[in-house]
Order: structure tokens, then sequence, then C-alpha cells
């Protein structure tokens, strides 16, 4: 008969499920880049409600938020126009974006002193015929030198290996290629040690 599961054994099966769904996310990407690679990806045209689909994410990715004890502002424009497009792969973009914001926050101030408080900030607003939506973050930021290649495949910036931050270096990649299919465009400000702003615009 199977004895008491102990604590050592315990914090081995979590190491196994995270590694697990680590895995799985990999895997995930690669299918992405392959089907973007061969013109193959998924693409239904759809209307549908940025604020909808914004509000249904932040349900999902609220409690991992919290948890990594990082303060969420959003800031939005009301009654906006509807979009046109794959809702399915705009949320897939979103998310990416917002995971790498989650991920690479800030837990210590730069010098060393203490805990600095962590914070995400959503925009979203209409901007001409485009929808135009930010996400900021007070993070590790990106090295200047690195900015250029940051939306290429398996690229990590070298401040997040020394961050030991975990990641495919496929999310960005994923991310561009849907806002291009979108026919939209997408960008980034960004300092070192003081967190990086994401955007992107899409047609209404």
């Amino acid at each position: 008969r199977a004895g008491k599961v102990g604590e050592s054994q315990l914090e081995y099966f979590q190491i196994l499920k995270e590694n697990s769904s680590r895995m799985q996310e990999l895997v995930n990407d690669l299918l992405v880049v392959s089907r973007i690679h061969e013109g193959s990806l998924p693409w239904k045209q759809e209307s549908f409600s940025f604020e909808e689909l914004l509000k249904d994410i932040l349900a999902e990715y609220r409690p991992y938020i919290q948890a990594s004890n990082i303060q969420l502002q959003v800031q939005g424009q009301e009654n906006l126009p509807k979009l046109l497009g794959d809702v399915s792969q705009l949320r897939h973009a979103i998310t990416n974006l917002l995971e790498n914001a989650i991920r690479y926050a800030q837990k210590e101030s730069q010098d060393g002193a203490g805990p600095k408080e962590s914070f995400i900030q959503l925009r979203y607003k209409k901007k001409g015929r485009n929808l135009l939506f930010e996400i900021q973050d007070n993070g590790v930021g990106i090295p200047k030198e690195d900015q250029r290649y940051i939306f290429q495949k398996f690229f990590r910036s070298s401040n997040v290996l020394r961050h030991e931050t975990q990641g495919s270096g496929l999310g960005l990649y994923i991310a561009k290629s849907i806002i291009d299919r979108a026919r939209g465009a997408i960008g980034f400000r960004s300092k070192e040690h003081e967190g990086s702003t994401f955007w992107f615009t899409v047609p209404f």
C-alpha cells in the first residue's frame, strides 16, 4: 500500500509538473512557428470587441499577477468600434506580451536596497482608424545593444539570462507575426533597469 507522501516528494512532483508545463509550452510555440513559416496559420475573420477580449484575458491572468505581487492598472477608452480579425490569434499575441511583462517584472531595486514595487499598466484607445494597445512594466528592461534582435526567433536578451527567467524566446516573434497578419504594426520602447512598453496597432 502506498505510504504518505513526504514534503520532499511533493516538491519533486511540483518540479516535474513545472518542467512538463514548460515543455508543453515550447512544443505549442514551435507548432505555431512552423505554421507561420508554412503560411498555414489558421485565421478566421470575425467581428469582436477588444474590450471583452481583454476582460477575458485578465480574468485568467489576474491570479498570476497577484501571486507575483504586481500592481495591475488598466486605462481604456470606452465604446470602441469592433475589430475584424481572428480573436483567438489576437488573444495569443496579447497573452505573450502579458506573460513577458509578468515574467520580467523587477523584484528588487537596482541598488539592492530591497524589494521594488512592480507594476504593469495596460492602455488602449482609438487612434485614427486603428486600435492602439500598450503594455508597460517597470521590469528589467532591454539593453540597447539587444533591442534590434528582440523580435527574432529564440532571442533572449543578456540581462534576462542573468535573471534566470524561463522562456522559449519565441513569444515576441509569434506576437509580431500575428500582428503583421492582422495588417497592424508592433514595436516597443525600453531602457535597461527601468522597464519596457510594448505596443501594437490593428485596424478596426
